[in-house]
């Protein structure tokens, strides 16, 4: 089968030189006006774009803006351009294009180029209909998305204890997704089809909590009409998720670690020992460590729940996820609000990226979901997004001269180099970490050490060492 080429330019003697020069392998389709490319890219009647830079009827910028607006629809683009035009086309490149080849063009590079495009995008394209269905069969542990290393640990961790009885203590900021890892050990083990329950410790009264988890009998206290299974019954032989464990009073704690130890517990007014059977699943967004050197979690507690351990990562630890997770919210919501929002722009998934997403994925889908509200056209572009994002996308960095010692310098030089690439890639500090072939978090450790008052001064404010 041929590649389709969706050729976008003005020159239409550029048709048939490629056609002829590309051979049979390639169907290359002109067209010259945007909004018949558009409905070529809507139609899904191209594999490969191929977006000519040079013109004679229409300015660079209007050419550059179109460009852009084809490279959001996902689908692979090769910019063609002559030497006088490679600048605004790495930009291309830069916003999300699949490569960038010299016109006249070099017909056996070409080739390279848009064979391995193409492959590049079908092998996308499989990836999402295998993401598509597990949607439909992982009950809900499809939400855990991600291809960073740090997501790759917590996959690792969460298989090796799916089949396990231990307790297992899910740690992370709020909103990183503690509920979903642990809804995923409950769905991929031996208790999948078990009941799940969930049980948020810092929404109960504390008057409350012993009697919603470990139920009572008639007349066990003032009001009680009859007797009431708790939670932990309710669970049976399935899975009891405590989230916020550090919210519990030290009494409550007592009354678990007995529970814990003992793998029983009575009704509270009841004398009957009930075994427990379901697995208990603990999260925090605490440090239990340092709360049990202040004296408010039972130590014995913390080393009986802390044993099988996986944190969740923050979403700025794994900016290279957020396209991902992204575009997962985007589907969902467009479809929820029916509206043909089908991409984001590159210039604004760039602003999402640079984002120090405090609140984390519940942020993202907050962000995305506001998005697609307001979005008037089928993408979502900057314009779109919330101005704490826009803001904070772009980092105005001035001249910095190192001084003091040889390390003293030699620390401020790293300092002004990483200056340097976040500014070249207008605040983006994923393209600014990768161009200096540093991690992101030492791209945050060397905007810590910049002195108080300088360049990097209200960034480090905002962006905890990874």
């Amino acid at each position: 089968m041929s590649i389709r080429i969706g050729l976008y330019s003005e020159d239409r003697t550029l048709q048939p030189i490629l056609s002829f020069s590309l051979g049979t392998d390639f169907e290359v389709l002109l067209e010259s006006d945007h909004d018949e490319m558009n409905d070529v890219v809507a139609a899904d009647e191209c594999d490969v774009m191929i977006l000519d830079l040079n013109s004679t009827r229409s300015s660079l910028r209007e050419r550059m803006e179109v460009s852009r607006h084809l490279i959001a629809s996902g689908i692979p683009a090769v910019i063609l351009a002559d030497d006088a035009l490679r600048t605004p086309a790495m930009e291309l490149v830069r916003e999300g294009a699949y490569g960038h080849c010299r016109r006249p063009p070099s017909i056996r590079d070409l080739k390279t180029m848009l064979r391995r495009a193409h492959e590049t995008y079908v092998l996308k394209k499989q990836l999402q209909e295998a993401q598509d269905r597990l949607e439909m069969e992982a009950n809900g542990c499809d939400r855990i998305i991600g291809t960073s290393p740090q997501m790759r640990q917590v996959y690792q961790l969460v298989e090796s204890v799916t089949n396990l009885s231990n307790s297992v203590l899910v740690t992370g900021e709020s909103g990183t997704g503690k509920e979903l890892i642990a809804r995923a050990v409950h769905n991929l083990g031996n208790r999948a089809g078990k009941p799940f329950v969930a049980v948020s410790c810092g929404a109960i009264p504390e008057t409350l909590i012993e009697s919603e988890l470990f139920g009572h009998e008639k007349g066990a206290f003032t009001g009680t009409a009859g007797a009431r299974e708790g939670l932990f019954e309710q669970a049976g032989d399935g899975t009891i998720f405590l989230d916020e464990i550090g919210e519990l009073s030290l009494y409550t704690q007592v009354k678990l670690l007995r529970v814990l130890q003992q793998r029983e517990f009575n009704r509270l007014g009841g004398n009957k020992l009930i075994p427990l059977r379901a697995r208990l699943i603990f999260a925090t967004h605490q440090d239990l460590g340092q709360m049990v050197a202040q004296g408010k979690f039972r130590q014995d507690l913390y080393y009986r729940i802390n044993v099988l351990r996986i944190h969740a990562p923050a979403l700025q630890e794994r900016s290279e996820d957020i396209p991902q997770i992204a575009s997962h919210f985007l589907r969902q919501y467009a479809q929820s609000y029916q509206k043909q929002i089908r991409t984001i722009e590159p210039s604004a998934m760039s602003m999402l990226q640079s984002y120090a997403w405090p609140g984390n994925v519940r942020e993202l889908e907050n962000v995305i979901q506001r998005a697609i509200i307001v979005a008037n056209g089928d993408t979502i572009s900057q314009d779109d997004l919330p101005q704490m994002i826009r803001e904070e996308s772009v980092v105005d960095i001035s001249d910095y001269q190192p001084a003091g010692s040889f390390e003293r310098q030699l620390r401020d030089y790293k300092v002004k180099l990483a200056a340097t690439a976040v500014r070249e890639h207008n605040g983006n500090k994923t393209l600014a970490a990768r161009s200096l072939c540093i991690s992101r978090a030492y791209l945050h450790r060397l905007i810590r050490l910049a002195e108080p008052g300088g360049f990097f001064e209200e960034l480090g404010q905002e962006i905890e060492t990874a």
